[in-house]
């Protein structure tokens, strides 16, 4: 999904460069047992039965990894908080703007903090918060710092082991990209909002879109909202097949309707998403 403006954008970036940055998260190595002795050296095991002499040389790295499954660090779901402020910075431009290089790329980061912390100013009655996907945390983990107290919608806690932000989402009822209501185009309320949904290229596949969708259908559900919507990208059908697996619906604009869109690209186009969030079944 395209990103959306958090706030006031105070850079608009060239498109001259093409070196591209990677970022690449700290990762846990394993070492190689040295014990293989419960491998046969020569033969293969077919249908419960060795066979000796056949098949030598072939390796058998497939049947290590059966045995030794790789251990995935745990994914937690949370409000971002003010420690998470650079790398949700870095985990949005990196996603959606992969071909800059320093200093390009810096200065997009800091653009993108400005523009978190100036977007959160709120029209009365209206919500709006960031998600993270965090690797390697805990949502027991010990913090310290206010719970009432916030910048910029960002939870003003500090963790003793924070982890490492792989995800984000945001989700609002602001509706600014939502059609409005009546002759007055009123704003509508009751319908929350999804955007910025990214996940840094080393994590994906792992579920976490999915489970940052999750969690924001749960927040709007715990703001009193029946609806949750978005737009995506005709040109990545990837997204659209995520959406629609988590139950979204394309809603057809009808014609010569005016309805809002992301202020992206003019040459982009946007399909509209939505989904009903029915109360939580009982136990």
């Amino acid at each position: 999904m395209r990103a959306l403006p958090l706030g006031v954008s105070l850079v608009s970036p060239s498109t001259t460069t093409t070196t591209t940055t990677s970022i690449n998260p700290p990762l846990t190595t394993f070492k190689k047992s040295s014990r293989v002795s419960n491998f046969p050296k020569s033969g293969s095991v077919h249908s419960g039965k060795f066979f000796p002499g056949k098949d030598r040389g072939i390796c058998r790295a497939s049947q290590v990894v059966d045995l030794f499954p790789t251990v995935s660090p745990e994914i937690v779901v949370r409000e971002a908080r003010l420690e998470d402020c650079w790398e949700v910075a870095e985990t949005h431009c990196s996603s959606f703007f992969p071909e800059y290089s320093f200093p390009l790329d810096f200065v997009l980061r800091i653009d993108r903090l400005v523009a978190m912390f100036a977007g959160f100013s709120l029209p009365n009655g209206c919500r709006r918060t960031c998600l993270v996907a965090v690797i390697g945390g805990s949502a027991d983990d010990a913090f310290f710092g206010r719970e009432d107290f916030k910048i910029g919608g960002f939870d003003g806690k500090f963790s003793f082991n924070k982890g490492y932000v792989a995800g984000i989402l945001t989700v609002d009822t602001v509706a600014d990209f939502l059609p409005r209501k009546g002759p007055l185009r009123q704003r509508r309320t009751g319908i929350a909002y999804v955007s910025n949904v990214a996940v840094r290229e080393t994590f994906r596949r792992k579920g976490i879109a999915k489970r940052l969708i999750a969690k924001a259908e749960a927040k709007a559900r715990s703001w009193g909202c029946r609806a949750i919507a978005l737009h995506c990208d005709l040109n990545n059908p990837g997204a659209t097949k995520l959406y629609k697996g988590q139950g979204f619906k394309c809603i057809k604009v009808p014609e010569g309707a005016n309805w809002p869109q992301p202020k992206t690209s003019p040459d982009i186009q946007f399909s509209f998403m939505m989904k009903l969030l029915y109360p939580p079944s009982a136990p």
